[in-house]
């Protein structure tokens, strides 16, 4: 039963007392179920490995051995997506399974396909491999361009200026916008950046500029010690950088299908 208390009228600061049954049944109306999990966003880093051959033979998984020897920190333990665009023949689902579970002893761990026709896609379904679609690839929106192109110019930039060292296991990133980094960025740390990269300091650890297909986008630094660069997907590891670039100020940057490093000065 719920009591109904009559208003009246009180000097200031004295106290109306009210019912206990009624303090129980507002305590009931504003008690709220707890959630027992919760959505958030993450930036992910996934290696896209493109198969150009759908002979998976020895030469194959020599190849991969050779490869993760030579950058064993870009490879091992990163999760990873496998790309079909120039094997659109290949359709053998045993095939696929095979090389997946070779793969994943390397401890590569594949969790995706992308670039896939339908009997590629049915196979990795089949294998509990998600499509991973790339913003680049899709179609052109249709559906009222002007608006979404007023929306993308109201936008503020997202430059992202940090003032700290970058210290090992940290990632920083722009996703709309280019990233400056005054002051040294440690092994093991990344940087990520929908534009260009500038790092006034020593460059170790990951940059990833255009990461989401800007083949403009470029990477700057002071002194070059990095585990891996990369623009729009294309990336060099440490063991590919010649060693009189090491240590120096330099661009990183596109030309056709290579990542070029330049002196800079």
């Amino acid at each position: 039963m719920r009591v109904r208390v009559a208003p009246r009228h009180t000097r200031a600061g004295a106290r109306i007392p009210v019912p206990a049954d009624v303090t129980r049944d507002r305590g009931a109306r504003a008690s709220v179920a707890v959630q027992p999990f919760q959505v958030r966003g993450r930036f992910m880093t996934a290696i896209a490995l493109r198969i150009e051959s759908d002979q998976f033979d020895d030469a194959f998984f020599e190849a991969i051995d050779a490869q993760i020897t030579k950058a064993p920190q870009l490879l091992l333990d990163a999760p990873m997506v496998l790309d079909f665009s120039k094997v659109p023949e290949f359709a053998d689902s045993a095939a696929l399974a095979d090389l997946v579970a070779k793969l994943r002893t390397r401890n590569m761990l594949v969790f995706g396909v992308q670039n896939t026709t339908t009997p590629q896609l049915e196979a990795a379904d089949g294998l509990g491999l998600i499509p991973v679609r790339i913003g680049r690839d899709g179609p052109a929106p249709e559906a009222k361009p002007a608006r979404k192109s007023k929306v993308d110019r109201l936008l503020p930039p997202d430059n992202k200026v940090i003032t700290k060292p970058v210290r090992s296991g940290q990632l920083v990133v722009a996703e709309r916008g280019d990233l400056t980094v005054i002051g040294p960025v440690s092994s093991g740390a990344e940087l990520v950046a929908a534009g260009n990269i500038h790092v006034y300091g020593p460059l170790r650890g990951r940059a990833m500029a255009g990461c989401h297909g800007d083949e403009t986008g470029r990477i700057f630094c002071r002194a070059l010690h990095a585990e891996l660069l990369a623009v729009a997907g294309l990336y060099r590891t440490s063991e590919s950088i010649e060693d009189e670039l090491r240590g120096q100020a330099v661009q990183i940057f596109l030309k056709g299908e290579r990542l070029c490093v330049e002196a800079l000065g």
